[in-house]
């Protein structure tokens, strides 16, 4: 196949099948794009996955735009983009048609009981795996341990980010190895939305696609401040419903946004919210994805982003703690977790089969 439709194939099925969040997601991009087809190294991989953690957006969104930009050029970074977000929207606008119609989400738990525990053993894995290449130096080392003791005390992830590859940066400086940095600021815009419409509704989904930072927790506090407390536009019961959604279905968080655009003005509003929110994601891949190989080129930014690279893996250890809390939570699942560690292992078996089979046991345990 050309590299256009090997992306379109590959982040199709992720679209549909890669449940679990964005560490999830991370950890199935590295399964697939550099342990089984090579196409990047896991040190370009990790530089990758590092530049996105330096632009708003849905991290693992701008991964998959990312790769494809590597792969297939600008083309690419439109297919992979495109084929990430559009099967899980479609997905998600199914749920919000049911949910306006039935007034409720059918039970999902089932399901979730058997993913869950191997969403816990992928992440782990890829953690490892990457965790070899990102850990260079003791220093290294040190800085990922405390990132990852910073995270779980509560600090902003971009706290933690921006320390981790500031202390690595001067640390060379100290060494006499640099002479100069360049710091870097993103600003975002106001939200001018004043009623519901689809153009409001297209600004307040573009502005948190503009300035979000972090993880799907901080997409929470910003739809419930724009969506819930200021504009009224959603119930707090309403939005806890867009969140496990959101949670629940494959693909990237953010299509929390389809979900509520669809129980506010339909089909239509679902298109113009899921647009609104992802737009930002390439617009910030297509102008910092030229300048990821001379940040690593240059002694400065490639300290930079050798620090946030370890601290995003510190985050992502963090996160599977906290999912690790909810997911393994008996003997069985237990046994699904360390079944699902062996076979990606030992026997490399694909994380999208392990999903779905998780998905299956976890039907069979709930019927016997």
């Amino acid at each position: 196949m050309s590299p256009l439709r090997e992306l379109a194939a590959l982040f199709t099925r992720l679209g549909f099948t890669a449940f679990g969040g964005p560490a999830a997601h991370v950890a199935m991009m590295e399964d697939e794009v550099v342990r089984r087809r090579g196409w990047l190294s896991r040190e370009q991989f990790l530089d990758l996955y590092g530049a996105t953690n330096l632009i708003p957006g849905p991290n693992s969104t701008e991964l998959a735009i990312h790769i494809g930009h590597a792969r297939a050029g600008w083309r690419g970074l439109v297919v992979a983009g495109a084929c990430f977000i559009l099967p899980a929207a479609a997905i998600v606008m199914g749920l919000g048609w049911v949910y306006t119609r039935f007034g409720a989400l059918p039970e999902a738990r089932a399901v979730l009981y058997g993913i869950e525990p191997v969403i816990i053993a992928i992440v782990a894995q890829a953690m490892w795996s990457l965790g070899r290449t990102a850990i260079k130096s003791w220093e290294l080392g040190v800085v990922g341990a405390a990132a990852f003791a910073a995270t779980l005390a509560g600090v902003n992830e971009l706290v933690v980010l921006a320390a981790a590859g500031t202390w690595i940066a001067l640390a060379k400086v100290a060494r006499g190895r640099l002479a100069s940095f360049v710091p870097v600021v993103i600003a975002g815009g106001a939200n001018t939305a004043t009623g519901f419409g689809l153009w409001p509704l297209f600004l307040v989904f573009l502005k948190i696609g503009s300035v979000l930072f972090g993880s799907g927790y901080v997409l929470i506090a910003f739809m419930r401040g724009d969506l819930v407390e200021r504009l009224h536009w959603l119930t707090e019961p309403q939005l806890l419903d867009a969140i496990a959604v959101g949670q629940v279905t494959p693909g990237p968080v953010f299509t929390t946004a389809t979900f509520v655009g669809y129980i506010l003005g339909g089909p239509a509003a679902a298109g113009v919210a899921t647009l609104a929110i992802f737009l930002p994601a390439f617009v910030f891949v297509a102008l910092s994805g030229p300048l990821v190989p001379r940040l690593r080129a240059s002694p400065v930014a490639g300290a930079v982003l050798d620090g946030i690279n370890v601290a995003s893996l510190a985050l992502m250890a963090a996160v599977a703690i906290v999912l690790g809390r909810n997911a393994i939570v008996d003997v069985p699942t237990a046994a699904i977790a360390a079944v699902a560690a062996i076979a990606l292992i030992r026997y490399r078996v694909g994380s999208v089969w392990l999903v779905l089979a998780g998905g299956v046991v976890g039907l069979v345990a709930r019927f016997v």
